[in-house]
């Protein structure tokens, strides 16, 4: 089973999605890292002169998502990105599990997932469970 962990990137929080995805590498699931072959944009602040990167970034991350089984995705602050990933992953029949380990003010990603969880810990239980 191949996880994808999808999350706000911009203001310093690739860190957590590269730290969930750390963890979950050590609790044995086999993670897709989309941020690879230069695919880290977490230092760009404006994408309105840069469309051809953008584009660049998107197909990369849909073609991770497709090629994924499950996708935690956090959600605990608003992301455009991740909420168009939560809903073309769906929309391809993958798992959708949302972490969050702070309340989740958007009814969005929590009627898009399949399991919600609020601790790593729950999250390993429910990924173990999915396999």
């Amino acid at each position: 089973m191949k996880v994808i962990v999808c999350g706000p990137v911009a203001y310093g929080n690739i860190q957590r999605i590269k730290g969930l995805q750390n963890f979950l590498r050590q609790n044995g699931f086999k993670v897709v890292d989309q941020f690879q072959q230069g695919m880290d944009y977490s230092d760009v602040k404006d994408f309105r002169d840069k469309r051809e990167l953008a584009v660049s970034i998107v197909k990369n991350d849909l073609y991770n998502i497709k090629n994924c089984d499950v996708m935690v995705a956090i959600c605990d602050q608003p992301s455009f990105g991740t909420a168009v990933e939560i809903y073309y992953a769906k929309k391809l029949g993958k798992k959708i599990v949302v972490f969050s380990e702070k309340s989740v003010a958007s009814p969005w990603p929590i009627a898009f997932s399949d399991y919600i969880v609020k601790s790593r810990e729950e999250l390993v239980k429910v990924l173990s469970e999915i396999i």
